[in-house]
């Protein structure tokens, strides 16, 4: 069949009655669409079979992570991605799906022979291996463990190369004085220490610690002592080794345990940032309230949580299909108001509400920017199809944290003491203020380049 991009596109235009915002490029090598549109490239015939099995996002992330489909070469990949993104929510195009009742109508009909021509019909391709298939009951503990190693247990060297030498992953706070990733992640560490008050023989508790940097940073700077707890098991070996390397095992301890198991309380300050997302709304009520159990009257809470916009009165949230198959299987975001109800359901008090979601589109911009640059060694490290899962996915949530599609809030709250008090300072600038008894952080060493806009 020749031509097949041009028959592709005009059939699709004609069933849905609009012109793509993208071009095609066919693998018999004709390209049709729009002239100045992004390009997107259909390797093969499997491409096609992937989005008739699965229309909209999951199709096309099957399609672009088992390299069925990729942009055209050089083209921009978050102006691609913008474009098909706004495409795929269409509402005829969510609605369509392979049965003979949906293309019955003269367009579908020629959408229909231009797919047969294709060799477009057939089964189903089967899944690429990176997509998750989690069983058992959703965050049991079991199944969290394994939610939880999908993601986190690719590999310490993979996560290396895309956060960068301070192993944080979570936005960074790019500030006036900072210029580049590692400032930014250096500033939010210091960031949460000031907003939780510590200072030298505090107790802090870090749930989800992940590779150890703000416990790390905690003892060093502020000289706290520190738990910090995951149930990934590579996160938790690294974090170990780290802290061996700081000489701070005598105030720092890692720990391969849930947050529900923690026992020993009381702390005087508790961080949650980047977890909360992979609670799950069954048992936030459980979350919240064993860290208002854990927390010595007066003690702080700082709830890092990425939150999805509340949608409609009574409109369910469908998680993205692609998120929860590929990259975080049963995380579930939630509106920022009802991550504030249940803190203060549980006990806490709520003293501020921060939002840093442009800081987290630069953040993930700045990790694409790292996996681009050492993309051999990635797939080297991870296979071909985990690292376009990343690219993809980091790439997304960029645009996403920028059109404000999804935010993210840090929520400070306290355990009051006798009679409500809280042991805040009177202003905001007072308590974000650094403790006259916390040791100066260490300047920088790295070379600070420019970054516009930030």
């Amino acid at each position: 069949m020749a031509q097949i991009a041009q028959q592709l596109v005009g059939s699709l235009e004609g069933l849905l009655g609009t012109h793509l915002p993208f071009r095609l490029r066919a693998w018999d090598g004709s390209t049709a669409g729009r002239p100045g549109q992004p390009l997107l490239v259909l390797r093969n015939r499997r491409a096609l079979r992937r989005l008739l099995w699965a229309p909209g996002e999951l199709g096309l992330a099957r399609a672009y992570v088992a390299g069925d489909l990729e942009p055209g070469p050089g083209e921009d990949l978050y102006q691609v991605l913008a474009e098909v993104a706004h495409f795929v929510e269409r509402p005829e195009l969510r609605g369509l799906h392979l049965g003979l009742s949906d293309l019955s109508g003269p367009a579908g009909r020629r959408a229909l022979a231009a797919l047969l021509r294709a060799g477009a019909l057939g089964p189903q391709p089967a899944l690429p291996p990176e997509e998750a298939r989690p069983t058992g009951r959703v965050h049991s503990r079991s199944r969290d463990r394994a939610a939880i190693s999908h993601h986190y247990d690719v590999g310490n060297d993979f996560y290396r190369l895309v956060l960068g030498p301070t192993m944080v992953y979570s936005c960074g706070y790019w500030t006036p004085e900072g210029t580049n990733l590692e400032d930014a992640q250096r500033a939010k560490l210091d960031l949460i220490c000031r907003k939780l008050g510590l200072r030298p023989g505090m107790r802090l508790l870090d749930v989800g610690c992940g590779w150890g940097s703000l416990v790390l940073h905690a003892a060093e700077h502020y000289g706290v002592t520190a738990v910090g707890v995951s149930i990934s098991e590579e996160q938790v070996a690294l974090a170990r080794a780290r802290v061996a390397e700081a000489g701070l095992t005598d105030r720092v301890e890692i720990r391969l345990q849930d947050y529900r198991e923690v026992a020993d309380g009381p702390y005087d300050a508790i961080s949650s940032v980047g977890m909360a997302e992979h609670v799950g709304s069954e048992q936030y009520r459980v979350y919240a309230t064993g860290l208002y159990g854990l927390l010595a009257p007066g003690g702080r809470l700082l709830n890092h949580q990425i939150a999805r916009r509340p949608g409609r009165p009574g409109e369910p949230y469908v998680t993205s299909p692609f998120i929860s198959r590929y990259v975080f299987p049963d995380g579930e975001l939630a509106p920022v108001g009802s991550t504030v109800s249940l803190l203060e359901e549980a006990g806490f008090e709520v003293r501020d509400v921060e939002s840093l979601r442009e800081h987290y589109a630069l953040t993930l911009r700045a990790w694409v920017a790292n996996l681009e640059a050492s993309w051999t060694e990635a797939v080297r490290l991870v296979g071909l199809g985990r690292a376009r899962v990343w690219r993809l996915y980091m790439a997304a949530s960029a645009l996403a944290f920028e059109e404000n599609r999804i935010g993210i809030n840090q929520v400070l709250a306290v355990r009051t003491g006798p009679r409500g008090v809280s042991g805040l300072p009177a202003t905001r600038e007072q308590w974000l203020a650094r403790r006259a008894s916390a040791p100066a952080p260490l300047k920088s060493p790295e070379l600070r380049v420019a970054i516009q806009g930030s």
